[in-house]
């Protein structure tokens, strides 16, 4: 027994056959999702940009912080008193 939808046709044991006309429109979609693209929208380099200004100012905060800021200079003091070598 099968039952057709409108792009496949299931049978009794579950298994799924493309019928003619759903196999190229599932050739159509391949092609168009892997398709490269030119570049980015500028929609999409908005949000690239709002994303990495957002990482900056992150990463801002944390290296301006308090523990960061004392844990690199007793690094550099450290490695000032004990020389090189």
């Amino acid at each position: 027994m099968t039952v057709r939808t409108d792009c496949a046709v299931r049978t009794i044991d579950g298994g799924l056959h493309l019928v003619a006309g759903a196999r190229r429109r599932v050739r159509r979609r391949w092609r168009a999702l892997f398709r490269g693209d030119g570049g980015m929208s500028t929609a999409e380099y908005a949000i690239g940009t709002i994303a990495a200004a957002a990482f900056a100012g992150v990463l801002y905060a944390v290296v301006t912080g308090a523990s960061v800021t004392d844990g690199l200079t007793s690094l550099i003091e450290r490695a000032l008193q004990d020389g090189v070598g």
